[in-house]
């Protein structure tokens, strides 16, 4: 069933009455991305279990709840961890979240994420500004019965990653000395990952990066009116011709490993943005 205003609005009360603190900013944490919670002050976090209509997230590197706080100056929704197509979660449910985040009050999306490299020129734990996706999930979340009150039927998809927002953010990686590049997303369902076949697809058809997630949550932001920012780690690089086998445990040290940087520049970004 297609989200309704109802559902959404349900959610986001029952947020209010745990904290009632209009967020400026959205945040969306990935996969082994979740250090920066501890710097969200006078926070209160909501396991995602108790929100009505959100599901429970299931992957390593995942806390799992909704903090509520301030981050920067400025008040913040923090979702630490998020929901995947290939946890047989349904579109609706793993979008839920950011249609939440947007009734909530939140104006700016930020949305992080692991991913694979597939480029020769980058490095594992390079930080990469999202600024166009290829959705390869063969679903879209706003399939079904539109709810205008939500958005548009047909929301228009030129620009699904905001100009300025990317700008500011290079912006500030200069300013702190932190190596970032823009480049394409795309999203298959996983949870296996690609053949050294796929890799060879994704990269002539345009894809720098690779994941399981990110697009059908942007897709949704769009369609909501958020301004939205997005970036990735690359934890492992999916070059088909020096190809080795990748593993969760080293994908959480990458991840880790890149996380202060991810801090710095997310923080900024937060401090800086204009809402």
């Amino acid at each position: 069933m297609a989200a309704t205003l109802e559902v959404v609005l349900r959610a986001a009360d029952f947020i209010r009455s745990r904290r009632d603190l209009p967020p400026d900013v959205a945040i969306i944490l990935g996969t082994g991305l979740g250090g920066l919670a501890g710097e969200v002050q006078d926070d209160v976090g909501i396991p995602f279990g108790e929100i009505p209509g959100f599901p429970v997230s299931t992957v390593p590197g995942h806390k799992g709840q909704l903090l509520l706080g301030t981050l920067a100056g400025r008040r913040v929704a923090m979702m630490e961890g998020r929901f995947h197509l290939y946890e047989g979660y349904t579109l609706d449910q793993i979008t839920l979240p950011v249609r939440v985040l947007r009734a909530l009050g939140a104006k700016v999306l930020i949305v992080s994420n692991a991913c694979g490299g597939l480029r020769p020129d980058q490095r594992a734990g390079d930080l990469l500004l999202i600024e166009d996706h290829i959705n390869l999930m063969g679903v879209n979340p706003l399939v079904g019965p539109n709810d205008d009150r939500l958005g548009p039927r047909f929301p228009d998809m030129s620009e699904p990653y905001d100009r300025k927002l990317i700008a500011l953010a290079e912006g500030i990686a200069k300013r702190e000395s932190i190596r970032v590049r823009r480049g394409v997303y795309a999203a298959m369902t996983g949870p296996s990952l690609e053949t050294r076949a796929e890799y060879r697809m994704l990269q002539t058809i345009g894809a720098d990066v690779i994941g399981m997630s990110t697009v059908p949550e942007v897709i949704v932001a769009v369609h909501a009116g958020f301004r939205t920012l997005g970036i990735s780690v690359i934890t492992d690089l999916c070059l088909p011709e020096t190809l080795e086998p990748a593993s969760l445990e080293k994908i959480l040290a990458v991840a880790a490993g890149a996380e202060p940087t991810m801090r710095t520049l997310v923080r900024g970004v937060v401090a800086e943005a204009q809402l």
